[in-house]
């Protein structure tokens, strides 16, 4: 075999293994976007506290959080919050309910994805416990109260940026679970 032969042959397979990387840093990038956006909050993705203690002291200044509901169209549910807008505590742990129904004639799983905005908020609005966590299967007809417990870290009035924000969107979108990926 020359040394051109050799050559081309290891160029070959650089070029193949390139592409093997890539290939799997497609398919690996929106599981890592995600982990990396729910341990930073970046994007308005909004923390997750695993072992609450329950122990901030509210910082005494108020802010609006607004919530909101969405259902994608092939999810035969109504869904909304309990309450659009309440003005909480910064600092204090606090409680939502959303209310979901299934409309349908069979049972029905769902999983809902949720959003902080504004996007720079995502990072001091933590949730303790949340519907979202897990998925839901509704009966049909079935009407449940879904909590949402939180609490906006006081560190919000640190940030030079975020601490001028006066309101808070936390919005969640339901959607149904692939039927074929829950069999596997």
């Amino acid at each position: 075999m020359t040394a051109l032969a050799r050559r081309n042959g290891r160029t070959a397979a650089l070029a193949a293994l390139l592409v093997a990387c890539m290939v799997g840093l497609a398919f690996a990038s929106v599981p890592l976007y995600r982990l990396f956006c729910q341990v930073t909050g970046f994007g308005g993705t909004p923390l997750r506290a695993e072992n609450y203690a329950g122990s901030l002291a509210p910082a005494g200044k108020m802010i609006r959080v607004r919530f909101d509901a969405n259902t994608n169209s092939a999810l035969p549910w109504s869904f909304a919050p309990e309450s659009k807008v309440e003005r909480v505590a910064i600092g204090a742990r606090e409680m939502a309910f959303y209310t979901a129904r299934n409309l349908g004639d069979r049972p029905v799983t769902g999983t809902a994805t949720f959003n902080v905005t504004p996007a720079k908020a995502g990072q001091y609005f933590t949730k303790i416990q949340c519907f979202c966590f897990n998925e839901q299967t509704l009966k049909p007809g079935e009407e449940v109260r879904m909590p949402v417990v939180y609490f906006v870290d006081p560190k919000i009035l640190e940030d030079a940026d975020a601490s001028r924000i006066d309101e808070i969107t936390l919005s969640y979108t339901f959607y149904p679970v692939d039927s074929a990926k829950k069999q596997s």
